[in-house]
């Protein structure tokens, strides 16, 4: 502030000698005129002064007006406040400048929410498979239990589950983000999604669940084959968990206009309409489900981080269909 204040005085300064110039040519170019006209020639150059003071001062608010905003805007985010904000007012660049700091401070309260929610996530969905290990290492070492293969494959097993929740919470909070880097190519989905069905016959097979895929001739979509084959595995696995004993499980992939769709559908019980509309939260699960919630929030995010959309239906009669739309190549 004390180099605006500077700047501005040089700037009077310069515009009281160039006012006091001019009054001082016209005063001698008049310097045989009456006494009326040297006079109103004085006044006309005190009135010029003021004039352009006017339009120095306004110019300056206008400038420096909307600068102060943003300086005080940030010291507000520096002291934590996110929801600091400036109006987009004066010149063009100070208008973008106000735009750009806004955008910034949007992406700063976004990624400070995220990460308050990833720390929830994680104290939340750590605590049983922790308390589970300690558990039975308290029991083994207090000799309530025997360290025998049984107790500890189950000590194992939980150990397991950490490491996948830490994945899928890393996964899930980088998507969100946008800092997950997809190494795009032209990807035949009807070709991967009959890959994961084979991958995933042994699991439909000791359901004793039929399982299937189904594909027309389709263009070729632009997509990280891996991330995609995580998004058709969560799909799969949802609909696996959901089916019971005899029922029918299929992957049906065809083109629609510009996108290619995929669609897994299952025969299970379904989703009520009351919870059709956040199948796709955060540990979102039904009572009998063994896993953490994260599957279709994964998958969801994923699609979309490729541009695309996903969506489910149940309808009344029972089962449940998963439908992905992915941009084709042109």
């Amino acid at each position: 502030m004390r180099r605006i204040a500077l700047l501005l005085g040089v700037l009077l300064l310069l515009l009281f000698a160039v006012t006091l110039i001019a009054v001082v040519l016209v005063t001698t170019a008049l310097e045989g005129a009456s006494a009326g006209a040297r006079l109103g020639a004085a006044t006309a150059g005190v009135l010029l002064f003021l004039v352009a003071l006017w339009l120095v001062g306004r110019s300056v608010r206008r400038t420096f007006g909307p600068i102060g905003d943003v300086m005080e805007a940030a010291e507000r985010i520096a002291d934590g406040d996110y929801s600091a904000r400036v109006d987009a007012r004066g010149p063009g660049e100070v208008r973008r400048l106000a735009r750009t700091f806004n955008d910034m401070t949007e992406q700063l309260q976004a990624a400070e929410a995220q990460r308050r929610r990833l720390l929830a996530d994680v104290a939340h969905e750590l605590r049983t498979p922790l308390a589970v290990v300690r558990g039975n290492v308290e029991g083994m070492l207090d000799g309530v239990y025997d360290a025998d293969p049984q107790r500890l494959a189950a000590v194992l097993e939980e150990t397991d589950l950490l490491g996948r929740l830490l994945d899928d919470l890393q996964t899930l909070s980088t998507a969100e983000a946008g800092a997950l880097r997809l190494h795009r190519e032209a990807t035949d989905l009807g070709a991967l999604a009959a890959d994961v069905v084979m991958a995933f016959e042994p699991r439909a097979s000791a359901k004793r669940i039929e399982l299937s895929s189904r594909s027309d001739a389709l263009p070729d979509v632009g997509v990280d084959p891996a991330r995609m084959r995580q998004v058709l595995e969560n799909l799969l696995a949802n609909a696996l968990q959901h089916t019971p004993a005899g029922g029918v499980v299929t992957i049906d992939v065809s083109a629609r206009d510009d996108a290619v769709e995929l669609a897994v559908s299952d025969t299970g019980p379904g989703i009520s309409k009351d919870e059709l509309g956040s199948v796709f939260d955060r540990y979102t699960r039904s009572s009998d489900s063994g896993g953490s919630g994260l599957g279709l929030a994964i998958a969801k995010s994923l699609v979309e981080l490729h541009g695309g959309s996903i969506q489910a239906e149940s309808p009344p009669g029972g089962g449940t269909t998963i439908r992905t739309r992915l941009p084709a190549i042109a």
